[in-house]
C-alpha cells in the first residue's frame, strides 16, 4: 500500500497569511498554490495525496446597530462578506478539496485594534468610526482536531501535514504521534509557540 497524507489548512490562520504575502485576499487558486507548495516538499516526495481539508467560519450575516451613532451595517453586504462566500465556495469545487465549517459568533461591538492604539497616544472619547464588530470563530480547532484522530485511528494516512499557527491543536498533535502517524507543521514563517514545533515530527 503506498503512504498517503492529507494536509490539513486552518483557514483563517492561511488566508490571512497569504493576504499578507500577495497584498490581496487570496482566492482558491492562490490556496492551491499554496498547497502546491507543500506537496513538493522532498519529504512527501514518495507520499500519496489523500485530500486537502480547509477549516474555515462561514461569514455572519447579522444586521448591527452602532450603539455610538445608531447606524446600521448588514455584514452581509460587505465586502469581505462576499470575498469569503467565493472563497469558501470555489474551494469546494477545486479538485482534492474538503471544507469543513465552523460558526462565527457576534458579540456586539469591540474597539478596533488602530483605534485602541491611537487612544492610548492620544485619549479620547471613542467615535462611531472606531468600533468594529466582535466576531468569534467557533468549532474550527474542535473540527481539525477531530479530523487529525480520525485519519490516525483508522490509519488513513501515515503522515499529516497541519498548516497553522494555533498552539491549541497541541493535543491532537500528540494523539496522532502516538497512534504513529507523523505530523509535518507549516506555520508559514509565523512566529509560533515551541511547544506546537516540539509537538511536531518535523517543521517545513
Amino acid at each position: 500500500m503506498a503512504f498517503k497524507y492529507a494536509i490539513l489548512l486552518d483557514g483563517g490562520f492561511v488566508t490571512k497569511k497569504l493576504q499578507r504575502t500577495l497584498g490581496h485576499f487570496p482566492t482558491a487558486s492562490d490556496v492551491d498554490q499554496e498547497c502546491q507548495r507543500i506537496a513538493s516538499h522532498p519529504k512527501l516526495a514518495n507520499r500519496e495525496l489523500l485530500r486537502i481539508y480547509f477549516y474555515d467560519a462561514s461569514p455572519a450575516k447579522d444586521c448591527l446597530t452602532n450603539p455610538i451613532d445608531g447606524s446600521k451595517r448588514d455584514l452581509a453586504t460587505t465586502p469581505e462578506f462576499g470575498r469569503q462566500v467565493s472563497l469558501l465556495d470555489k474551494l469546494e469545487l477545486t479538485p482534492n478539496f474538503a471544507v469543513r465549517l465552523g460558526e462565527v459568533a457576534v458579540h456586539g461591538w469591540k474597539l478596533g485594534d488602530s483605534a485602541f492604539k491611537a487612544m492610548v497616544k492620544a485619549p479620547r472619547p471613542p467615535t462611531a468610526h472606531d468600533i468594529v464588530p466582535d466576531l468569534e470563530q467557533k468549532g474550527v480547532d474542535l473540527r481539525i482536531g477531530l479530523d487529525i484522530a480520525r485519519l490516525s485511528l483508522r490509519a488513513m494516512v501515515d503522515t499529516i501535514v497541519v498548516v497553522t499557527g494555533d498552539s491549541d491543536l497541541v493535543p491532537a498533535f500528540k494523539f496522532a504521534r502516538r497512534e504513529g502517524v507523523r505530523i509535518f507543521l507549516d506555520h508559514m514563517g509565523h512566529g509560533v509557540r515551541r511547544e506546537l514545533k516540539a509537538h511536531a515530527d518535523v517543521v517545513l
